[in-house]
């Protein structure tokens, strides 16, 4: 089967995805991009808003609620939250085939409910088993639930698929920025009925996003054909090769949050400031930019290409932090926003290329397992990611910064290639099309 055989196909199965609510002509918000067209997806956009916003709040509050309210050790903490973080691996396939056999709203609606009831249980928690349990119960629904939400954006994305996922993930990153600010107000406090509110906050966000996803039609299923495997996506060596190299080049998303705090405080005279500033230039860049950063990308083809450049970027970027060591203060500022920059870049092009072989590479009848699977591969970096940067651009230093960086380049340079390949034996022209998004009037 040939690329442009899928490629087409697999336009085939979104064409009639969404049927769009007739749009204000004049809006100014949609002509300039701020909202999207349809009512589906500007349900689907609040939803993520909210959900995120939650979500925000407590990763940058979990740590400080369960050592100085629940009074866990910070070796209990972090030990607990890796135990909670592998076992979520491997609910993404299963859930999402049942996903794609239920259909995805039902599904991803129930994992949202047990993620509010995980969360709101963290209240009564006082001793390291029970955070084990209620962690793990929260993992397995969060992980869960991107697998079943993978098919939900495909359908409400239609034929805008490419633009209206790099328009959820700025979405997802302005949520983020609101959440450390909202936080920020809370940790002042430093006390228990703070650090509870912010839990139960979170717990209350994925029921306001229960409720507003809820609003979207019910989608039923995509008939799988007759005779295929029920797990198809294991069997998909192309795939789980995209998956593997994806989930190596994913580790960039922990250098500007795990790495480069330690860098510089250990390693530059670059002020502390400047580890606060890192986050928000990327932030900001990738609100900015990120649907900008995706328009060209919208095949198997182009979404290899866009990987193999942020290779590179990730090399350049991260050889500019690395050379921050031993400069004058003015000059390692300068020199780290600059590979902040460059970096964020590469995460631009990652995140649309990622994105869109996430999605064209899987058939329309399996979306849930195969966005299961490519979800275990970046949950797997995430896990391992700490580890290798501590090891490479802390232990090793500036030598460490640069292997990793040329990692990131032969991933890049190797990816285009696999991606031929999964493209190739993978054969999805007899895949019956998605059923349409009833898109109810504005």
């Amino acid at each position: 089967m040939s690329e442009t055989a899928q490629r087409e196909a697999n336009k085939r199965s979104t064409e009639h995805a969404t049927a769009e609510a007739p749009a204000q002509k004049g809006s100014w918000l949609i002509h300039r991009g701020l909202i999207p067209e349809s009512r589906p997806q500007r349900v689907l956009a609040l939803a993520t808003f909210v959900n995120m916003v939650g979500s925000g709040v407590f990763m940058v509050s979990a740590a400080l609620f369960f050592t100085r309210s629940v009074g866990l050790s910070v070796a209990q903490v972090g030990l607990g939250m890796g135990i909670a973080a592998v076992v979520g691996l491997f609910a993404g396939v299963p859930v999402g085939h049942v996903a794609d056999r239920r259909g995805p709203r039902e599904v991803y609606l129930l994992m949202l409910g047990v993620q509010g009831i995980a969360m709101a249980a963290l209240v009564f928690v006082h001793s390291f088993w029970p955070l084990v349990a209620v962690l793990c119960v929260g993992e397995l629904a969060r992980a869960a639930g991107v697998a079943a939400r993978g098919p939900l954006v495909r359908v409400v994305g239609g034929r805008q698929l490419t633009r209206y996922r790099a328009y959820l993930r700025s979405v997802a990153n302005l949520a983020g920025s609101a959440a450390a600010v909202a936080a920020g107000f809370a940790l002042q406090l430093d006390t228990r009925s703070a650090y509870l509110t912010l839990v139960l906050g979170n717990a209350v966000s994925f029921v306001a996003c229960a409720a507003i996803v809820a609003v979207l039609p019910p989608q039923p299923p995509v008939p799988a054909p007759a005779g295929g495997s029920r797990w198809a996506v294991l069997k998909d060596r192309g795939y789980v090769a995209v998956t593997a190299l994806d989930g190596v080049m994913s580790i960039h998303h922990q250098v500007l949050l795990f790495a480069l705090p330690l860098w510089i405080v250990g390693s530059t005279g670059a002020p502390r400031w400047l580890i606060g500033m890192a986050a928000l230039v990327n932030t900001a860049l990738v609100v900015l930019l990120q649907v900008r950063a995706s328009r060209r990308v919208d095949d198997s083809t182009s979404a290899g290409r866009a990987i193999r450049r942020s290779g590179v970027a990730f090399l350049v970027g991260m050889a500019a932090m690395a050379a921050a060591a031993g400069l004058p203060g003015w000059l390692a500022t300068a020199v780290i926003v600059l590979g902040i920059g460059v970096h964020t870049v590469g995460e631009l092009w990652h995140s649309a290329g990622s994105l869109e072989l996430r999605f064209s590479l899987a058939p329309a009848h399996a979306q849930g397992q195969y966005s299961g699977l490519f979800g275990f591969g970046t949950g797997l970096a995430n896990v391992a990611a700490p580890s290798v940067l501590a090891l490479c651009c802390i232990t090793w230093g500036i030598p460490g910064w640069l292997l990793l960086g040329g990692v990131f380049v032969v991933v890049g340079l190797v990816m285009p290639v696999v991606v031929r390949f999964a493209a190739r034996i993978e054969p999805l022209a007899d895949v019956p099309a998605a059923p349409p998004v009833s898109a109810a009037p504005d």
